[in-house]
């Protein structure tokens, strides 16, 4: 690992005019990524700005109609949020099965978002349930958010202070796991309400996992939209055509999982790692 300066930030506008001062600069989250990154001597930064310490983005806050969760909470936390447990439980189990236990104790949210892995069960979330990123400077909706791989919408200084996300009548998220990493090799969220496409009673799918990036399954949105049933759900079926091969699955076992996946969502809130 290459040398490099650490600073914590008292707030989000110190931490967007230390790296606006330093373009070699980045921000430092959970680190569950870049860390490693920094290891291998993949990455060089002149200085980390340490975000996790800001107050703001520590706080979550939980209504009737939306969670609110700051870019700097841990996934533990989510997990653990009574009232996140009781309004939104596809969210908090989805983030009960990320990781092992230390990267849930030190992994954030908004550090997952920023980075966007391909395989990461946090934007199967946003995406499937609507939610709004927030950052310092303006409000970016899901489907604007995520780009392409390890790729957003943000700009490079641009720092997320907290997600937005909308309670749905329901939602779940079930994920096929790679049994070393707990990375997905496919995971599912299925959201059904106010999160989902149309409005109340809508239905929005999202898939991580499969391909370069998170993104909605629209056939299987139209098929449940309709009939909000596991039988619909294997019905369908997926194309494998721009989903990923690789040395854990092929294109084609993918995209059987999607639907399967889905069916086991539609039980009920819950989550499987």
């Amino acid at each position: 690992m290459y040398a490099f300066d650490y600073q914590r930030a008292s707030d989000a506008k110190a931490a967007v005019a230390a790296l606006n001062a330093d373009s070699d600069a980045k921000y430092l989250a959970g680190g569950q990524s870049l860390l490693p990154t920094m290891r291998l001597r993949l990455a060089q930064p002149s200085q980390l700005i340490d975000v996790t310490r800001i107050a703001a983005l520590k706080e979550i806050k939980v209504d009737a109609k939306t969670v609110t969760i700051g870019a700097a909470v841990c996934h533990a936390d989510v997990a653990g949020n009574a009232d996140i447990q009781r309004v939104l439980p596809g969210l908090a189990g989805l983030a009960a099965h990320i990781g092992d236990r230390q990267v849930r104790a030190l992994g954030t949210i908004g550090g997952s978002l920023a980075n966007n892995d391909p395989a990461a069960c946090y934007p199967a979330a946003v995406l499937g349930l609507n939610a709004t990123v927030v950052t310092d400077r303006r409000r970016i909706t899901a489907d604007d958010f995520f780009v392409g791989m390890y790729e957003t919408a943000l700009e490079p200084d641009e720092l997320i202070t907290a997600v937005e996300f909308p309670v749905p009548e329901s939602s779940a998220y079930e994920k096929f796991h790679n049994p070393a990493s707990h990375f997905a090799l496919v995971g599912v969220f299925v959201a059904k309400g106010a999160g989902g496409t149309g409005g109340t009673g809508g239905v929005r799918v999202a898939v991580t996992g499969a391909a370069s990036s998170v993104f909605r399954a629209t056939a299987l949105e139209q098929a449940l939209s309709a009939n909000f049933t596991q039988e619909a759900a294997r019905a369908v079926t997926i194309d494998a055509s721009n989903l990923n091969t690789d040395m854990h699955a092929s294109a084609d076992y993918r995209a059987h999982l999607i639907p399967v996946l889905a069916a086991r969502a539609i039980g009920g809130d819950s989550s499987s790692g």
